[in-house]
């Protein structure tokens, strides 16, 4: 469904007509001024009038209604076409969840397609509309505003994560609980929300150096205007933190769950030796009181009259020196 159109002419709102091509032709008639229509996970008979008014391509409106994109950049004859998924982190339950924004950018027009429920579209836009000095710039204000929003989210949600891993790491090296199962279990599904969070972020430095005119993307690109090259290479700078920052976060938390299978190996292992030491403790006696009991004839020890203390005692003396012996070598 529409969730928002409007037309914006010299950085100020006004409601647009209900006929899409007429505001668009009274856009385009103003030279200054642009339609910006905002969409929630449309129907196809929904977006249909939508792409057909404002000339989408067929492959972009194809990719809008799907969903579940890869963030990218394509270009068109009449239009851009960018996918940008912004996310949000339960850190209670250790989730990052995400959503979609499709964005179509040509000749005095934006249109915003939204999937899921996570999305800064409308403080963007509020944000804009305050602002008249930057909504001058037209569509590329808007395609720019909605980029540096989701990617400075990104370095919120990064911060959250580097916060609940370091909490992590103290619960694994902990010698009260750093030997449970459960703890291995948080480890892998941290380790998940993490691919999902490289998902959203890692696509998009491409996408975004493309506009900014980085290195081998020099070339500009239609329908956004070339002095925002800088602001676009700022969003770059910020996408360039949040994947190195995201790179440093899979590393750490392999090396967490290596340490704390090791530690799990450690202690079993200890557990074994102590195990093994107690079995030979009681082994002795046993082996000892098994001949004793023997039912033969020939054993002179038995007419001794202190045989019986004698076997207690030599019992007694083997269980201390077995005792020290393991207690110094640290199984006990």
């Amino acid at each position: 469904m529409i969730v928002d159109c409007a037309i914006y002419q010299d950085g100020r709102r006004s409601e647009g007509p209900s006929d899409f091509s007429d505001a668009l032709a009274q856009a385009r008639a103003h030279g200054d001024a642009f339609v910006w229509i905002g969409v929630h996970e449309p129907t196809h008979e929904e977006f249909e009038h939508i792409s057909e008014e404002f000339g989408l391509h067929v492959l972009a409106v194809e990719d809008a209604l799907k969903a579940h994109q890869r963030p990218k950049l394509e270009i068109y004859d009449d239009s851009l076409f960018m996918v940008l998924k912004p996310v949000a982190y339960d850190a209670p339950n250790d989730e990052v969840s995400s959503g979609e924004i499709m964005l179509f950018v040509g000749d005095a027009f934006v249109v915003t397609v939204r999937h899921g429920e996570i999305s800064p579209l409308g403080s963007v836009r509020e944000r804009l509309e305050a602002d008249p000095g930057m909504l001058k710039h037209g569509p590329t204000s808007v395609l720019y505003s909605v980029a540096d929003a989701t990617v400075d989210h990104y370095l919120d949600v990064a911060e959250e994560l580097q916060v609940d891993l370091e909490e992590l790491e103290t619960e694994v090296f902990s010698p009260d609980i750093g030997g449970t199962g459960s703890t291995a279990s948080r480890i892998y599904r941290f380790k998940r929300q993490i691919v999902e969070f490289r998902r959203a972020t890692g696509p998009l430095a491409v996408p975004v150096a493309r506009l900014a005119g980085a290195g081998t993307y020099s070339a500009a690109v239609p329908f956004v205007a070339p002095t925002a090259q800088p602001f676009f290479r700022d969003v770059s700078d910020h996408l360039t933190r949040v994947n190195e920052s995201v790179e440093g976060l899979d590393r750490l938390v392999s090396d967490i769950l290596s340490a704390h299978l090791a530690q799990m190996s450690v202690r079993q292992n200890d557990d074994m030796r102590k195990i093994s030491a107690w079995a030979a403790m009681v082994a002795v006696p046993t082996l000892i009181a098994g001949i004793e009991g023997m039912n033969f004839v020939h054993q002179p020890e038995l007419h001794w009259t202190w045989s019986y203390p004698a076997v207690i005692a030599l019992m007694v003396l083997l269980e201390i020196i077995l005792f020290r012996l393991f207690k110094r070598r640290g199984w006990l």
